[in-house]
């Protein structure tokens, strides 16, 4: 087989976890990160976007009936793929953070009670759960996430008040006030007797109950919270701060566990404001990426294919529990540089330096799209007989150059404009311009004031478009590679 041949078998997979969830296991890196989630060890789990947290909760799907022989009921309360299950939201939303925790509460109740009834679990707890929310039409058949948030939703709707009535009550006979009144008005002819009912603190205790008398633990997870609320910061924030209230109130019910996969910038977002709980959420990481994970993540992938194994007359486990043998089989298919030169950096180090962004954060997602770019280059230039490998590589120096433009590409418009469209403008305007920038020369180029073009720099620098450089009394903002081919960007310091 020639390198043509064997470079169409090659596949390093797609860059979204969502999509190659049958193949996930296979190559997935099982980081330490992995290994603490897995065990029990940690609740809340947060990364950049990209950095493999669907991975994770897509594999603990895939891990269901391995869970399930250690006596744990895996429950995932979001869709891997597709509308999200909490769409019903973003019309109509809760007006209060106490409807918005009854909600989530309900919603993980309905899930506990449903998988209970897949299994068929029984005993007085189960009973009286199901019992409970069968009252309230929390519990018909086996809906799809998506209905089951969606009736948890009308429930706490159908009992929101809607006229509220106050007065002060006089004495007939002195005239003096002797306290006040207050009459609630609520939708719904049922809704004062829905309001008598079982809360949903005492169904999920229920829950908790029911999972303890059945020698089980359940583990609820709950991922794409980015994709659920995108559109509506305000509607994401009491979203989210809710569901972390409700994470610690869980605390205290030692069967049920709740897992939360969020991005490490919407964190930021919603606590930048404050929230004091955040103190109490200590069963938490933040996942990050070695060089080395990160080479064993593309070894993975590129030992997918078993023709890899034979033309380089390598054994598979071996290399992958190496480090060093990984570094040689990586130098046997890709170039030892990109950019030749005693002082140039090797091609690994090349390639991450251009795929991590200003905040240092390195995630697989833009290293993946990089590698598949240049095969795909690579093949196409054999097509049209273009410039071909050396030696034993199956990639040439330049279809690696190329592949980051595209990488380049996507990232800025389908994660910085996607999810920052406020901030668009600013980076539109630097297109062309030097790599590295001052307040001064930015302030030119925006046309704004220094004072201005120092806050809008340093919002760019805290989503990784800009790397904080120079001092405090001098601040100079780079732009890293990864961004610099989409935007023309030229080398060197603005004057």
């Amino acid at each position: 087989m020639n390198s043509q041949e064997l470079l169409r078998e090659v596949s390093f997979g797609s860059r979204v976890a969502e999509e190659e969830s049958a193949r996930l296991r296979s190559y997935f890196v099982q980081t330490n990160d992995w290994k603490r989630v897995y065990s029990g060890e940690v609740d809340v789990v947060y990364g950049p976007k990209g950095s493999g947290k669907s991975a994770i909760y897509s594999l603990l799907q895939d891990s269901t009936a391995e869970l399930f022989d250690k006596s744990i009921l895996y429950i995932p309360g979001e869709n891997p793929r597709g509308a999200t299950a909490f769409k019903e939201l973003v019309a109509d939303p809760p007006t209060t953070e106490m409807e918005f925790q009854d909600l989530w509460k309900l919603y993980f109740s309905s899930l506990i009670a449903g998988v209970f009834s897949e299994f068929d679990i029984k005993g007085k707890q189960s009973e009286q759960l199901s019992s409970g929310l069968r009252d309230r039409g929390l519990l018909v058949g086996s809906e799809s996430l998506s209905e089951k948030f969606k009736k948890a939703f009308d429930y706490v709707r159908s009992i929101r008040p809607t006229s509220l009535e106050a007065g002060v009550k006089v004495d007939q006979y002195t005239g003096l006030p002797t306290g006040v009144v207050a009459k609630v008005g609520f939708d719904g002819s049922d809704a004062a007797e829905k309001l008598g009912n079982t809360s949903p603190d005492v169904l999920l205790k229920l829950a908790n109950d029911a999972v303890k008398g059945s020698g089980f633990r359940v583990w609820l997870a709950i991922d794409r919270l980015d994709v659920a609320f995108q559109e509506n910061d305000v509607l994401e924030a009491n979203a989210l701060r809710a569901l972390f209230k409700v994470y610690l109130d869980l605390l205290v019910h030692g069967n049920l566990r709740l897992m939360i996969f969020l991005r490490t910038d919407i964190w930021k977002k919603i606590t930048e404001s404050g929230f004091r709980e955040a103190s109490h959420i200590t069963r938490a990481l933040t996942i990050t990426w070695s060089r080395d994970a990160l080479l064993n993540l593309i070894l993975r992938r590129l030992l997918q294919s078993d023709q890899v194994a034979t033309v380089y007359a390598v054994d598979s486990k071996a290399v992958l529990a190496d480090q060093a043998l990984q570094e040689t089989l990586f130098y046997r298919v890709f170039p030892s540089q990109i950019d030749v030169g005693e002082k140039k950096p090797s091609t690994l180090e090349w390639i991450l330096s251009r795929t991590r962004d200003g905040t240092g954060n390195q995630a697989p997602r833009e290293l993946i799209h990089l590698l598949n770019e240049a095969r795909e280059i690579q093949i196409q230039k054999y097509t049209v007989g273009g410039e071909k490998p050396e030696g034993s590589n199956l990639f040439s120096r330049s279809v690696i150059k190329e592949a980051l433009r595209p990488v380049s590409k996507v990232r800025l418009e389908q994660t910085l404009y996607a999810e920052y469209p406020s901030l668009k403008t600013l980076i539109q305007k630097l297109e062309k311009e030097k790599a590295t920038q001052r307040l001064d020369s930015l302030s030119k180029i925006w046309k704004n004031q220094v004072e201005e073009a120092h806050s809008s720099a340093e919002k760019l620098a805290d989503i990784g478009f800009f790397e904080r450089r120079g001092t405090k009394q001098a601040p100079a903002y780079w732009v890293p590679f990864l961004y610099r081919d989409a935007l023309d960007l030229v080398q060197g310091e603005a004057e």
